[in-house]
């Protein structure tokens, strides 16, 4: 059972949760492609999980667009640490500012984290 401790500071409510669980996994789609401008048109298009995965298999350079964009769930040290960064604080059903990588700008899609 998860004990949470709470203090009032001047009309706002901190919450410290002693005990909870740190996230070691996490699930993810996510568009790969050439630049920053290319990343940040296609992310303004995106208002649902499924334009997610039509602009995936439309304009991901990763083979995974042909499955849009999944990338099954993975652990920490599995991608390269600036997609892994974005991944593990990303919000599930959100998508990402694009990520740099050597491989080009992604957007990613978390869908799940445990």
């Amino acid at each position: 059972m998860k004990k949470i401790f709470c203090l009032m500071v001047t009309l706002t409510a901190v919450c410290l949760c002693i005990g909870a669980k740190e996230v070691t996994t996490v699930c993810a789609n996510h568009i790969l492609v050439p630049t920053e401008m290319d990343a940040i048109k296609i992310r303004s298009q995106i208002n649902s999980f499924e334009d997610f995965q039509y602009y995936a298999r439309m304009y991901s350079s990763c083979p995974s667009g042909r499955d849009g964009g999944a990338l099954g769930c993975f652990g920490r040290g599995q991608m390269v640490k600036p997609f892994e960064k974005a991944a593990f604080n990303g919000e599930i059903g959100e998508v990402s500012a694009p990520v740099k990588t050597q491989f080009g700008y992604h957007l990613i899609w978390v869908t799940k984290k445990y």
